[in-house]
């Protein structure tokens, strides 16, 4: 078995693998299509005026953005996210981070996307990139078979990434000192720490002063 398998490369994913944010992009193909209400957007905007201030969490912002899925069936998101990321998300790409993925596939090391966003979207991505493993925002469907609009376990952002790292770790006996992650935004952070190669990419006021002060190489999009 190749050595470097112990070893694994964890890559954020909006605006970090991707230059924007993804759900930005899933609201904006749903309001063309007319498919998103305006009290959905205008909550939206309104979680996100505070989120950006600091007062409001980022785990507390991707349950807002969840309501959206209520009473809706996950197949008929399944079915159109292929396209969607095709579309939408690949054009995106942040070309200087996928030179990253590009030389720690050659190296051998496992490819880890872990993300708040949620798992129907990242799959093509997943798929498309051959990353080894996905962490993410799981989707809670009730017992009618639809959607309740509520996460379906932990939402993968801030400690909770953290938690979902020491959990695949120890399952697949992963060396995290030797490790990497890259990562943009200060609740990143947990994750980031996690390991022994921290990268930080077009990254936010906060997290920029942090990785100065340890020395943390930054990383551009292009």
């Amino acid at each position: 078995m190749n050595p470097n398998r112990h070893i694994a490369a964890f890559f954020d994913f909006d605006e970090t693998l991707l230059e924007v944010e993804s759900g930005r992009l899933g609201i904006q193909w749903l309001w063309d299509r007319r498919l998103v209400p305006i009290g959905y957007i205008l909550k939206v905007l309104v979680g996100n005026f505070f989120y950006q201030r600091r007062l409001l969490s980022e785990e507390r912002m991707v349950r807002i953005m969840l309501t959206f899925y209520r009473n809706k069936n996950l197949s008929d998101f399944q079915k159109g996210a292929e396209n969607f990321y095709r579309t939408y998300l690949k054009p995106r790409l942040a070309t200087g981070v996928l030179t990253r993925v590009h030389f720690h596939k050659k190296e051998g090391h496992q490819l880890v996307l872990i993300s708040g966003s949620v798992r129907y979207m990242l799959e093509p991505v997943v798929k498309d990139l051959e990353f080894d493993h996905l962490l993410c925002t799981d989707l809670e469907v009730g017992k009618n078979g639809l959607m309740t609009g509520k996460p379906g376990g932990p939402v993968c952002v801030d400690q909770n990434k953290k938690r979902f790292t020491l959990k695949l770790a120890q399952r697949l006996g992963l060396d995290l000192a030797k490790s990497y992650a890259y990562g943009n935004h200060h609740s990143d952070l947990p994750l980031l720490e996690t390991v022994g190669n921290p990268h930080v990419v077009e990254p936010s006021a906060e997290l920029a002063k942090v990785a100065e002060r340890r020395s943390w190489p930054v990383l551009r999009y292009r």
